[in-house]
């Protein structure tokens, strides 16, 4: 529990006017001042990096970013915390802006030289409320799974594509309540981009138990027919088309692809070499 000065006892008090405290004043350009507060981190309490900015580049402009980012009691912050992660004490909601207007976290130190001296912080401000206006323009109520994605880049690719938000939260829901999706974070910027790259969604594969199965059926089938254990190869005119493949020689593929609506488990499993596996995609 919080105590204040008034409420300790008088030794404690005494130890505390008594403590000699010592104070720092540094001087000289913003290089030699980065250089220096890095210096003395070492040795004591370590500053997170944003604050080690706040430290270098106090100011107007940092002063003003405090007081809105940084400060827990503001009421946006309950709002903000559906798309960001982050302890605003500890400068982190802070940090998350700044890199969104900065265009990445690598230019931050860049952003707030620049800006030291400004009293006023709307650029900041307006295209932090750019970037949140915009995905709850997207997706609507905000989704847990939301929270803590790069909004700031998402925005930069995104934000002159056009949605439904209503199509939007429809997909959202459908993938959220598909068991094969192992990344539910990516399904946000797996709409987003129009639903291309399954990447982003982790998506579950084939067990080796069913990969084995798979195999060994084709395998016994193919060699009863006389043509090869990949279907592709089987169909071709080439030296291919009778040709066994080896297990490792051949991946595990959707005969319908998981995008549109195909299983995956062994009925709807196909084992193809290596080149046709890469080649079919997603068709």
């Amino acid at each position: 529990m919080e105590q204040v000065f008034g409420g300790l006892d008088n030794s404690k008090q005494e130890k505390i006017l008594n403590t000699k405290l010592t104070i720092y004043i540094c001087e000289g350009e913003e290089w030699e001042i980065k250089k220096w507060f890095e210096t003395i981190n070492i040795a004591g309490v370590p500053l997170n990096n944003q604050e080690l900015l706040n430290a270098i580049y106090s100011g107007p402009f940092v002063t003003k970013a405090k007081e809105m980012y940084s400060n827990s009691i503001n009421p946006q912050m309950q709002k903000w915390s559906s798309y960001i992660k982050g302890d605003p004490k500890c400068q982190e909601i802070l940090r998350t802006a700044l890199s969104w207007v900065a265009r990445g976290e690598k230019n931050i130190d860049g952003y707030m030289s620049l800006h030291r001296q400004d009293t006023s912080i709307q650029e900041l401000q307006s295209y932090f409320d750019t970037v949140i206006d915009w995905a709850k323009g997207v997706f609507g109520s905000p989704y847990s799974e939301m929270r803590g994605l790069p909004w700031g880049e998402l925005y930069e690719k995104y934000h002159n594509n056009p949605y439904n938000t209503q199509d939007v939260r429809f997909r959202v829901n459908a993938l959220l309540a598909d068991d094969h999706v192992k990344n539910n974070q990516g399904i946000f910027e797996y709409i987003l981009g129009g639903e291309q790259d399954k990447s982003l969604l982790n998506i579950r594969i084939f067990e080796e138990s069913t990969k084995r199965a798979k195999f060994v059926q084709q395998t016994e089938a193919a060699k009863v027919a006389g043509h090869s254990n990949c279907p592709y190869c089987a169909m071709s005119d080439n030296a291919n088309k009778t040709r066994i493949w080896k297990l490792s020689d051949m991946d595990a593929d959707h005969v319908t692809a998981w995008s549109k609506g195909g299983a995956t488990d062994i009925s709807n499993c196909e084992m193809l070499c290596k080149t046709h596996n890469r080649m079919k995609g997603n068709r």
